[in-house]
């Protein structure tokens, strides 16, 4: 039985430390808001944009990622997304903000390969920088989604490969749609907006400067990316 049914009929239970009456309690969610800050890889890749994060993966966060990227707890979306909108407008607040103050921005969510989509029976990174641009547009924000980047090619599972494998494995995988290509004005429109790529976990970053460049391959300009957690990891 899927856990979002199960979510649904039975009383929740806290994916971050398993306390009955909410799918993310009060102190665990507080881990993914306390402290939205840069956190950059160890050893950023070349083109990686300005990397802010709601939290470390570690702990609460990782439990509660985990519990909804891959086991089905699609209900963690809403508590998740608002981590993201909490991390922005604190990257907004910040005087290092890369984006410009009177540009519209637009989220572009990492995609997932389609075959990741159908084994997890959602796609996690697109649901939350959707339910995050409402989020922001009820705060006033001149905010759009842009779901325009795609996998072009199969990679492997990054899960235990070092920076240097990363790299080799997604260079080049990305692209913008060619039916984004084709209409470039209605998803960006005439205002030349800025990017912010959103994913859920940054690694050595290296996903995040292939998206990137991708999209600055196409003119678009990508100073920011935004997740809900960060991990660092040793040069292999």
């Amino acid at each position: 039985m899927p856990n979002a049914f199960l979510d649904v009929i039975l009383p929740p239970s806290c994916a971050g430390c398993a306390r009955p009456g909410a799918v993310l309690c009060p102190a665990c969610a507080a881990e993914f808001h306390d402290d939205p800050r840069p956190r950059w890889p160890s050893s950023p890749p070349p083109g990686l944009p300005d990397c802010w994060s709601a939290a470390d993966y570690q702990g609460a966060p990782r439990r509660a990622i985990l519990a909804y990227k891959e086991r089905g707890r699609t209900a963690l979306a809403r508590p998740l997304a608002a981590c993201l909108v909490s991390t922005l407008v604190a990257a907004r607040a910040s005087p290092a903000w890369p984006c410009g103050r009177d540009r519209p921005l637009v989220l572009v969510p990492v995609p997932s390969s389609r075959r990741a989509v159908r084994q997890r029976g959602h796609d996690p990174v697109g649901r939350l920088a959707a339910l995050a641009v409402r989020g922001l547009r009820a705060r006033g924000w001149p905010i759009a989604l842009a779901p325009v980047l795609e996998q072009r090619r199969r990679v492997r599972d990054q899960a235990g490969l070092s920076a240097a494998q990363r790299a080799a494995n997604l260079a080049g995988a990305f692209g913008v749609r060619r039916a984004a290509q084709a209409r470039q004005r209605a998803f960006w429109g005439r205002a030349e907006p800025v990017a912010a790529l959103v994913d859920d976990i940054v690694t050595t970053g290296t996903t995040l400067a292939e998206a990137a460049g991708a999209l600055r391959h196409a003119g678009v300009a990508v100073p920011l990316a935004i997740t809900l957690a960060a991990t660092r990891r040793r040069e292999g």
